[in-house]
């Protein structure tokens, strides 16, 4: 790692730990020319994720984004804020997992339909009248109808 203050071409390791939840390693460099310290961080250099909206355009993956669709969800219910920033990680995660550029809306869409069933029923119905663009109240009643039918399937 060339130094920052001298540009001197080699530097060594004094110390390195985990840093954003394990995402990146830290490291605490002292220059092999000018001796003075500094640190770096190692990441892994991750593809943009690409997602494919109902219309055909494309745009950047944005765990923000999702996190938003989610907090809506959940305003004024009791699901911790911690539990959100885990879905969305894990949701996250599974889709780089996949080893795909693009993914489609509808996936992501479905895979947070999936989780949020099963953490809060009124944050799924929730959200689902927004993903499945329900135009009428016989929309809400056939979602319901379908959250009431995999509740008593879980229970048999």
């Amino acid at each position: 790692m060339r130094c920052p203050f001298c540009s001197y071409p080699d530097s060594r390791v004094l110390d390195s730990r985990p840093a954003d939840d394990g995402r990146s390693i830290r490291r605490r460099r002292e220059c092999g020319g000018c001796g003075r310290r500094f640190t770096t961080y190692e990441r892994v250099d991750e593809l943009p994720l690409m997602v494919v909206k109902k219309d055909g355009r494309r745009e950047v993956f944005d765990r923000h984004k999702l996190l938003t669709g989610l907090t809506r969800a959940c305003q004024k219910r009791p699901v911790p804020m911690a539990g959100l920033e885990a879905m969305v990680d894990e949701i996250e995660q599974e889709l780089r997992n996949r080893g795909e550029m693009e993914v489609a809306t509808r996936d992501i869409g479905e895979m947070v339909m999936g989780r949020l069933r099963r953490l809060d029923e009124v944050a799924y119905v929730r959200f689902a009248s927004v993903y499945r663009e329900f135009r009428d109240v016989d929309g809400f009643l056939r979602e319901i109808q379908s959250l009431s039918d995999c509740r008593r399937e879980e229970n048999k």
